[in-house]
């Protein structure tokens, strides 16, 4: 404990990925540079400008949770129990019994959007006879922190925020803050997103937020790339186990990292584009690195939010300006999205717990997928991978409605 309030470490990482499932799979898939993006599958794509995605093909809920449990939920909360149960696993964490002081914390842009929208075509087409009895608690945004507690008994906390693309970070940082506070001894924390229906997926189409490069979907997610041209849309889950520090060092977990700042903010500005200077961006990251008394000259790499939209990844670009000033010519820098794709609350999962790898590892991957040096985006993105030990790592994030979040790791020895 520190000036009162406690440390707060991870000791667990659960992964659903279109390049992995399982946190070890999802690892070597980072390093080896593989890509989820492919044609779309789910569903019938014709007339759609965009008709690729990073989809999740080798998932069977039944291998994560019981017959009931899958009939009772959609793809978002199966994802996030099946990633709870990867995490818990990692953490060397059994399920023996209630849990009164764990808490959960878990973002979706949008829940169980995708659910409705299948059972809506249902309903209109053979009527409301026809449509499944469980819907109503199926898609509401606090249902996969539910079918989490209920899963593993954890009667702590539920905290469900639907903070689009933010999301994922947002839920770890509140809980970071939960466990430091002592609201909790530990917490599951992570974002779930299954977005890969026609009209989700249209509905992002409609407003030229995703790639069309569909002859070469390998090559669609470009972060920060001069002919970067969209996003292209994913689906899965992250979670992270947080824990007290003196209690991981009680039960001799093994550790990935310290979480040490979270920082928020709000653009202001417009729904679906971020403020073109990047000063509130800017400000999330300042706050986070202030909270956990870091001075941005210590910072030794970043994973950044990397959209591969021409305006979010150019603000991105200036807020990191703003914030690490003439030293960031030098910063490590990665992206990660052209490979898994942009899962909205999943991918702020998926990026912290690339960061904590990272820490752990002392590898940094490549950027996948930037290939032409924008002008505007003139960072020291990571080319090839790095090796070496990395001690404090910011993991930023951004989403529509102008949200902005980051977060600060560090390696134990820092």
């Amino acid at each position: 404990m520190l000036n009162g309030e406690h440390r707060v470490v991870v000791t667990g990482i659960g992964i659903v990925s279109p390049i992995g499932i399982g946190v070890r799979d999802f690892w070597e898939a980072m390093l080896a540079g593989r890509v989820g993006a492919r044609p779309i599958t789910r569903f019938d794509t014709d007339g759609y400008p965009s008709r690729i995605a990073a989809e999740i093909d080798n998932f069977d809920p039944a291998d994560h949770m019981d017959a009931k449990r899958v009939r009772w939920t959609d793809r978002f909360a199966q994802y996030a129990v099946a990633a709870a149960r990867g995490a818990f696993d990692d953490a060397g964490i059994a399920k023996n019994g209630p849990r009164d002081d764990v808490g959960i914390f878990i973002g979706s842009a949008l829940g169980g959007v995708a659910y409705a929208d299948e059972q809506h075509d249902i309903f209109r087409q053979r009527g409301l006879g026809s449509v499944r009895p469980l819907l109503a608690i199926s898609v509401f945004g606090g249902a996969a922190t539910c079918n989490v507690a209920l899963e593993f008994d954890v009667r702590g906390p539920t905290v469900a925020n639907a903070n689009s693309c933010a999301s994922g970070a947002v839920a770890i940082g509140e809980a970071f803050r939960a466990v430091r506070r002592g609201d909790v001894r530990a917490a599951i924390a992570g974002g779930c997103e299954a977005p890969l229906s026609p009209l989700c997926f249209g509905a992002f189409t409609v407003i030229g937020a995703m790639s069309t490069r569909n002859e070469d979907p390998q090559h669609a997610s470009r972060p920060f790339d001069r002919e970067r041209d969209g996003f292209v849309m994913a689906e899965g889950a992250g979670m992270l186990v947080l824990e007290r520090y003196e209690d991981a060092v009680a039960r001799s977990a093994s550790i990935y990292g310290e979480i040490r700042g979270f920082g928020a903010s709000n653009d202001a500005h417009h729904m679906s584009a971020p403020r073109p200077g990047g000063e509130n961006a800017a400000r999330a990251i300042e706050n986070a690195l202030g909270e956990a008394h870091i001075a941005p000259g210590e910072v030794e790499a970043v994973s950044a939010h990397g959209s591969s939209t021409q305006l979010g990844d150019r603000a991105e670009a200036q807020a990191l300006r703003r914030v690490f000033g003439d030293g960031v010519a030098q910063l490590p820098i990665t992206a990660s999205k052209g490979q898994h794709g942009h899962a909205f609350g999943a991918a702020g999962a998926w990026e912290a717990a690339l960061s904590l790898l990272t820490l752990r590892y002392g590898v940094l991957p490549r950027v996948v997928g930037h290939f032409v040096d924008d002008p505007d985006c003139d960072l020291a993105f990571v080319r090839s991978t790095v090796e070496g030990p990395i001690r404090t790592m910011v993991s930023n994030t951004a989403g529509f409605g102008g949200i902005n979040a980051a977060l600060v790791f560090s390696a134990l020895d820092s």
